[in-house]
């Protein structure tokens, strides 16, 4: 939606830019959490690390998983903020959390203008129908992906955090190779980015299988899915599909780049024209 092409560069180079000035307060917090023994929480998750430390090796297994969930870390910074902040600043930021992880609303609004303009209008639909027709699908488009939504959500026993983690933010991430390319590689093609996206969601498509048929093993152990060469490529654990012991957003976006670079060098007869350059790289004209 920017006036301008050099706008949304911009956007792209600044975003990670304010992604680290959000973080990077939250990284801060649970190293800071070290010392917070005042508050109990953050006290037995201390009491749990050092106890694994020091007689880790001598514990039986499940007092290792149970001792493991203990001195987790995801949740230190409600902890922190149960035991420093008032009742209606905690209920204030979790509902900003909240509000900030389920952006729907906006993703659903810009799904469907993804849909009515680059399929329903680049396909002949506006120029048939005309531009009612083209808003009334968008509105049908917005009503059916958020029925479908709802309904999966009814049906999914993990947490939003859980579902953004291993589908939503993988995604976004692989894909950020196409748009790169796409914005600053005047060398880029169309195959390229389609070999990027087909990757990307044949991936999401690979772990929601693994999730959906292989139940979460107890704490502390994994299931072997996949192994190649008596080497363990893919596993399941309780927090979620894991390739090589690392979360499937790391190997899918580095193959979606090299997919994006390779592609793109073989088929050189599909980089964009004179005019496409001349809109997106002044120089070019």
């Amino acid at each position: 939606t920017a006036k301008k092409l050099g706008h949304f560069k911009k956007t792209i180079i600044l975003y990670p830019i304010c992604m680290l000035l959000i973080w990077l307060p939250s990284v801060f917090l649970g190293v800071a959490a070290n010392r917070a023994t005042d508050v109990p929480a953050i006290e037995a998750k201390l009491e749990a690390r050092a106890t694994l430390a020091t007689h880790g090796a001598t514990l039986a297994p499940p007092e290792q998983a149970a001792l493991r969930v203990k001195a987790g870390g995801d949740d230190v910074i409600l902890r922190l903020v149960e035991g420093y902040a008032p009742f209606w600043l905690a209920a204030l930021l979790g509902a900003a959390v909240m509000a900030a992880v389920m952006a729907s609303d906006s993703q659903i609004l810009a799904l469907s203008t993804m849909f009515t303009e680059d399929i329903f209008t680049f396909y002949g639909g506006t120029s048939r129908f005309g531009g009612r027709v083209q808003v009334q699908t968008g509105r049908v488009f917005i009503v059916l992906i958020t029925v479908a939504a709802y309904v999966i959500a009814l049906n999914t026993p993990q947490s939003i955090f859980d579902i953004a983690t291993q589908y939503a933010f993988a995604g976004y991430a692989s894909l950020f190779p196409l748009v790169a390319a796409a914005l600053f590689w005047r060398g880029s093609t169309k195959w390229g980015a389609l070999a990027s996206t087909v990757w990307t969601a044949l991936a999401v498509i690979a772990v929601a299988v693994v999730q959906q048929n292989i139940p979460a093993p107890a704490p502390g152990q994994v299931i072997t899915v996949l192994e190649l060469g008596g080497q363990v490529v893919v596993t399941r654990a309780v927090q979620g599909t894991l390739v090589f012991g690392l979360l499937p957003v790391v190997p899918m976006t580095l193959i979606s780049a090299v997919l994006m670079v390779a592609v793109s060098k073989l088929t050189p007869g599909a980089r964009p024209g004179a005019g496409t350059l001349r809109t997106y790289f002044r120089a070019a004209a």
